[in-house]
Formats: C-alpha cells, sequence, structure tokens
C-alpha cells in the first residue's frame, strides 16, 4: 500500500523523499491520494509537473486546515472564514504559522463580561440619539461596533447582549415605536454637480453599468490578488510574477475590449463595451482596445474604423489602440512552421492538456498561406483564440479579462498556458451575454440578409448593429443607458426591443427640439385668412421648457393636415376635423371649421375649404391638430420589426429559418411628406419630434434636394409589441 502511494505521488512530480514525508501525514496523503486518483480519471495515468504542483499544494493546505479543525484549535464558522483568507492570500510556502494563529484568532478566548462591557461602552456612546429615536434607531450600527471590538466573539451572543442591554434601556416597544416608518423617496441628483457636464448636456435618472454591477464587482480581486479569485491557479513562480505586475502598473486596473475586426459591432457588443471600459473608469483604471487580428481571412479595413468608431461614439476613448498581430513575434516560438514547410491543414501545435468541456489539445497555431492586414506576408503560421487571448492579456498585465459566457470552457487553457510559459497570468472572469428579441445578431446571418436584399446593408435601421442603431436615431446614452439597467450577470439575458426604445424615448424627449410634419398630406385653404400675408408664428422647440427657446413657422392661408385628421363621415369618439366639428390649429390660437369639400374624379378630398375663427372667441375645441404652410417636401422612412418571431432562428418556432421569418412590412417609405422650413438646414442623424408623431432622424441619404428622415421610435409604447 505504502509503496503505491509512493509511486502515486511521485507520479505527480513529488520526489520520492517529499512522498515519503508525505505519507508521514496520514490525514494529507489520504485527500492527496484521493485527489491524484481523481485526476488520473480525467487526465490519465500520466499528469504533468504543473498540474501535480497545483494538486500537491492545494490538498497540503486543507490538511494544514483539517489539523487545526479537528484539534478544535479553529472552531467557529468566523475563525475558519479568516484561516480559508488568509490562505487564500498567502499561496506559497511555508505558512508562517505563528501570523496565520494571530489572524485567525487561534486561542483566543472572548468572556462573556467582556461582551457585556463592549455592548455597555458602544450604547454610552449612542445613548443620546437612542433615547431620541427609541427603537427607529439603526440597531445594526450598534451590533457592527461591538463586534468591531470584539472580532473573535460569537455573533449571536453580541445580539442577545445588545437586545438585552437596549431593553433595559428603552423599556419595551411602545404602540408609536411600533407605527411604521414614513417612506421616502430618493431623489436622484447625483448627475447636479458633474463637473463634466457642461450648460445643456443631458443625463438620465438612472445608475450607472458599475453601480448595477456592484454586487458582482465586490467578489473582484484587487489588482495583484488574482490569487483570490476562485479558480485561480498558483504556481510556484506566481508571486514573484505579480510582484514584477504591480511594479509595471502601479497598481492600476486594466481592462480590454478586444474584438475580432471581421463585422460590425452589435447591441450585445455595446455591454462588453460598457462594462470593459465602465469598471476600467469606476476604478480609476484604464482600458485598451485590442483588435484580435488572428484571422486574415476574414479582416477588412472598414471592420478596423468601424469598430473604433462606435466604441468612440459610445462615449469611450481607449487608453492604447493595440493588437494581436503587435505581439507575432513574441508569440511564435516555432521557426519550423514560420518557414513553410508544410501545407496548410498539414500540422498544427496543440495545448498539451483537457478544457473544461473536454475538449483535448486545443490548437494554439495553424498554417495559413494568407497575407495579414497589418504584417502583409512575413507569416505563414497564425495563432489561435485560446492561444492569443491570454497571451496578449499578459503583455498588456490586463488585470481584469471580462469575457462572455461562451469563454469560460477556456479558462484552463487561459490559466494553463500562462504558467505554462511561467508569464504573468490575468484572471478571466465570464458574464452572460446580451441578447434581443425579434433580431439576428450573428455575423453570417446578417451577411446572408443583405446578400439577399432583405437589408441594404450592416447599418439597415432594422437591423442592431450599433451602425444601425446609430442610422436610426438611437442617441449612445441611450444605448449606454440601457446597457446599465440590463446589469452584469452570469446569465444569458434576452431582453425585448421595446425596453430598449423606452430608454431612447426617455432621452430624446429632453434633445430632440419639435417640429410639425405632415406625412399623408391634405391641403386646406382658410377663405378668411387673417390679413393680406401670411405671417410668422412662435413655436416653442421644447413646450415642458419654454426657456429652451422658440422657432418660428409660417402660417399662411394654405395649410396641410395629415388625411386622417379629417373624417367626412363622423365615428363616435372622433374628436378631430368633420363636417360638424372644428379643430384647433397648433401654436396658432385659431379653430378652423369646415366649409366645403373638393374632390378629385374618383371621389377623393383633395382639399377643404375652412373659416377661421380666434381660439378665444370660439367654443374650446376637443382637440388640436399639428399642420405645416409653405413646407419643404422630404422622404420619411416608417421601420417595423425585421422578424415576425421572438426567435427566428430557433427551428421549433421557425422551422423554415430565419430568413422565412421576415416581416414585409419591415419598412415603409414615404417619398412626398411635408415637413416645416425650420429644419432646413439640418445635418445627417439630427434629431427631433415630429409633433403627434414620433420621434426622426436626419438620414445620410439626404441631399440638398431632399431631406431623408427615419422614424427611431413612435411617441408612445405600441402595447402590442410588449
Amino acid at each position: 500500500m505504502e509503496a503505491d502511494s509512493v509511486s502515486l505521488f511521485t507520479a505527480i512530480g513529488l520526489s520520492e523523499q517529499k512522498a515519503q514525508e508525505t505519507l508521514k501525514n496520514e490525514a494529507l496523503s489520504a485527500v492527496l491520494r484521493d485527489a491524484v486518483l481523481q485526476a488520473q480519471a480525467v487526465l490519465g495515468p500520466s499528469i504533468d509537473k504543473v498540474v501535480g504542483t497545483l494538486i500537491y499544494n492545494d490538498v497540503k493546505r486543507l490538511g494544514f486546515l483539517i489539523g487545526y479543525i479537528v484539534s478544535k484549535k479553529i472552531s467557529t464558522d468566523l475563525q475558519l472564514n479568516a484561516a480559508l483568507e488568509y490562505v487564500k492570500s498567502h499561496p506559497l510556502d511555508p505558512i508562517d504559522t505563528a501570523d496565520f494563529e494571530r489572524e485567525c484568532g487561534v486561542g483566543v478566548t472572548v468572556t462573556p463580561e467582556q461582551i457585556e462591557e463592549a455592548v455597555e461602552s458602544v450604547l454610552q456612546k449612542y445613548k443620546e440619539q437612542l433615547l431620541a429615536e427609541r427603537y427607529r434607531f439603526n440597531m445594526g450600527l450598534l451590533m457592527g461596533e461591538a463586534r468591531n471590538r470584539l472580532k473573535w466573539a460569537d455573533g449571536k451572543t453580541i445580539k442577545n447582549e445588545v437586545d438585552m442591554q437596549v431593553l433595559h434601556l428603552l423599556g419595551p416597544k411602545t404602540e408609536a415605536d411600533l407605527e411604521k416608518k414614513p417612506k421616502l423617496y430618493r431623489i436622484c441628483c447625483h448627475h447636479l454637480n458633474n463637473p463634466s457636464l457642461s450648460a445643456g448636456e443631458v443625463t438620465l435618472e438612472t445608475a450607472s453599468l458599475m453601480e448595477q454591477l456592484r454586487g458582482e464587482a465586490l467578489k473582484f480581486h484587487k489588482p495583484g490578488e488574482n490569487y483570490k479569485t476562485e479558480g485561480y491557479v498558483v504556481t510556484p513562480k506566481t508571486m514573484d510574477l505579480l510582484k514584477k505586475h504591480l511594479e509595471i502598473t502601479g497598481g492600476q486596473v486594466r481592462t480590454r475590449f478586444p474584438p475580432e475586426p471581421n463585422g460590425i459591432l452589435h447591441i450585445g457588443h455595446a455591454k462588453a463595451i460598457n462594462f470593459n471600459f465602465g469598471f476600467a473608469k469606476a476604478n480609476g483604471g484604464i482600458c485598451f482596445l485590442r483588435y484580435d487580428d488572428t484571422n486574415p481571412e476574414k479582416e477588412e479595413e472598414k471592420y478596423f474604423t468601424a469598430i473604433r468608431d462606435m466604441v468612440e461614439w459610445l462615449g469611450y476613448k481607449p487608453y492604447a489602440v493595440t493588437h494581436a498581430s503587435d505581439n507575432f513575434g513574441q508569440l511564435y516560438e516555432w521557426a519550423g512552421m514560420k518557414k513553410g514547410k508544410f501545407a496548410e491543414g498539414e500540422a498544427t501545435l496543440r495545448m498539451k492538456m483537457v478544457m473544461e468541456d473536454g475538449k483535448m489539445d486545443p490548437v494554439a497555431y495553424r498554417i495559413k498561406y494568407t497575407p495579414h492586414h497589418r504584417t502583409g506576408d512575413k507569416w505563414c503560421i497564425y495563432p489561435t483564440y485560446d492561444y492569443t487571448h491570454c497571451l496578449c492579456d499578459s503583455i498588456e498585465h490586463i488585470t481584469h479579462s471580462l469575457c462572455t459566457k461562451e469563454f469560460q470552457a477556456r479558462r484552463s487553457s487561459y490559466f494553463w498556458l500562462c504558467n505554462a510559459l511561467d508569464v504573468y497570468c490575468p484572471v478571466q472572469w465570464e458574464y452572460g451575454r446580451l441578447n434581443l428579441h425579434y433580431t439576428v445578431v450573428s455575423k453570417r446571418k446578417i451577411i446572408k440578409l443583405v446578400e439577399t436584399g432583405a437589408v441594404r446593408d450592416w447599418d439597415d435601421p432594422r437591423l442592431f448593429t450599433l451602425t444601425a442603431l446609430r442610422r436610426r436615431g438611437f442617441p449612445p446614452e441611450a444605448i449606454n443607458t440601457f446597457c446599465a439597467r440590463v446589469g452584469v450577470t452570469v446569465a444569458q439575458t434576452t431582453m425585448e426591443p421595446h425596453l430598449l426604445e423606452a430608454c431612447v424615448r426617455e432621452f430624446l424627449n429632453d434633445t430632440a427640439p419639435r417640429v410639425m410634419a405632415v406625412l399623408e398630406p391634405l391641403k386646406i385653404t382658410i377663405t378668411n385668412f387673417p390679413g393680406d400675408q401670411a405671417f410668422d408664428v412662435k413655436v416653442p422647440n421644447f413646450p415642458a421648457d419654454e426657456s429652451k427657446g422658440f422657432h418660428t413657422v409660417l402660417f399662411s392661408s394654405t395649410v396641410y393636415i395629415e388625411q386622417t385628421d379629417f373624417r367626412e363621415v363622423m365615428e363616435k369618439g372622433y374628436k378631430r376635423l368633420t363636417p360638424a366639428q372644428p379643430v384647433g390649429l397648433r401654436h396658432t390660437g385659431y379653430v378652423i371649421s369646415l366649409q366645403n369639400i373638393i374632390k378629385d374624379g374618383n371621389g377623393k378630398v383633395v382639399e377643404l375649404e375652412v373659416t377661421c375663427t380666434k381660439a378665444d372667441m370660439a367654443e374650446k375645441p376637443k382637440a388640436f391638430i399639428h399642420w405645416v404652410s409653405n413646407p419643404l417636401l422630404c422622404e420619411v422612412r416608417l421601420y417595423e420589426r425585421l422578424f415576425l418571431h421572438k426567435t427566428p432562428e430557433d427551428p421549433s418556432e421557425v422551422p423554415g429559418g430565419f430568413l422565412s421569418d421576415l416581416n414585409p412590412n419591415s419598412m415603409a417609405i414615404i417619398p412626398d411628406a411635408l415637413v416645416d422650413q425650420s429644419v432646413k438646414n439640418c445635418k445627417a442623424l439630427d434629431k427631433f419630434q415630429f409633433e403627434r408623431m414620433g420621434y426622426f432622424s436626419v438620414d445620410p441619404d439626404t441631399t440638398e434636394d431632399k431631406i431623408v428622415f427615419n422614424r427611431t421610435v413612435t411617441l408612445k409604447e405600441d402595447p402590442g409589441k410588449v
């Protein structure tokens, strides 16, 4: 039995002498034996030295703690938690036993008298407040301070003592004590003193992404304390490498956003951008924009440019823009492959290890005789993601490598490779992707949509790529707010588009000036127009806040209203213009009444003749409608969901595939809409609220002759979309 154990222990890299010493500790050797057998069941009989060292160190420390527990030197949860934290914070041997015992309260006994005395002292400190507030006082404050004074005392005993002394001081609770405390509503005003906001800038009442993240972020390690992260692999060189890492970074938080430059960023990337840049900013750190350009066959210059454009559009500035290809020289040590001795696919370099999903020996390098966008034909071998990702993180001294959940299966290869090469090993942490219903974000599927003509390009406003959302008129601030409200969780999140649209409305309500536009015009002639000439009327840019200014529009005897604002036959509940019902014209101070209906040869109403009366001299109308006079001709594009079903990629929901689920009414083009002259000098991506209709953005297709508007969102959420 002993010979078998020695053989087992030497198989993980222990010397025979070390194996014999280990056998003398029965508790340690029993736990180690079980751990090695478990590892061999997964990895086979051969375990490399790095893995063996890790197994031995972890088991050895477990045996160390067990010794204190069975001897009752560690006897409370408080002591055990302190012991676990100490072992985690001191990953290398030997453990300083005296320091360990001091930090874990070994041998410390807290008497009832000490507890009574400490609680009495705390109550004396807060006596006046206690007498004034009685049982409304925050008793947790007393508990917390008493525990700070008696670190190793039993919490339940402290609470009992606090309760007893409070009862002695205040007496039993009265009816007044039992009344519910009135609820106080917190007013969000954190932005009022924000020096980074200039006059006129708008902030939304919302928590930042990092405020949403607090629960998870509190679990994150401090720079240089990587070893405190669950699952982090510690080797004999770890502490020295971390020390050098801190010397280089100065303890600074470092993150990175590492997109592949083979497509356009989408709404899910917005969450990743906010998380990586936001976490760094919240902790006074820096964030790199690093292009993972290791697949030359699919990379194009336009993607590099578009990615950086979108990062900056969302309001983030990278500390540095780097490329995986910057490190090709450091990443390769296999000159035989570099010199082109093999054909494509004939040879690869693999990492000798097993990943979480059971995948054996992931590929590190493969041969590709394809010129690279940046390095030309210098290389014929290219590293894979599994190989590049962790080493580029190491080279840039990233402290928190934040990845989406699908990369969790690669965490073992991440740690293994850094440790196998004895380089600084960052911490990888995975979070759930952000997905939306009624869309696809896969590059392959979007390319298919473009190729089949279902959409115009990657920036078609019906898509949820960031370029498409920008073109549609979604403000970056609204997208960031949406990401913050979704928050960061480990679970994958799939949201309804209307939640994003609500953030857009909230922002545009405060930033998009009001104008009047008519999509389906009906001509109105005012037969008794006041005066011989047209005149200007003042229209507030923001009716709820006239301090934001006004613009003027011309009011003449000829105006245009929406066709739907007139009914020849009165309908129940209809409040606008009919032969028997007048209607008000917004901002003019006039009410119009129908006199005559003019129709074409097909019986279609083409013009109305009306008379006008000053509003203060007429009975108040049931409604006021928008109108235009002397307008500009414009094109308006109205968008609906691109797909009919929530998950167009789900074969159980859409058996015919996502292309069979296209909404035939996802876009309507109105070529001859009318808009008032106040928008005459607008620029691409300027945003307006068309009164009573929705929010619209100027499309880049706009020319000197004709403005093109995209409807961003309607004024109110369509209940049918929920």
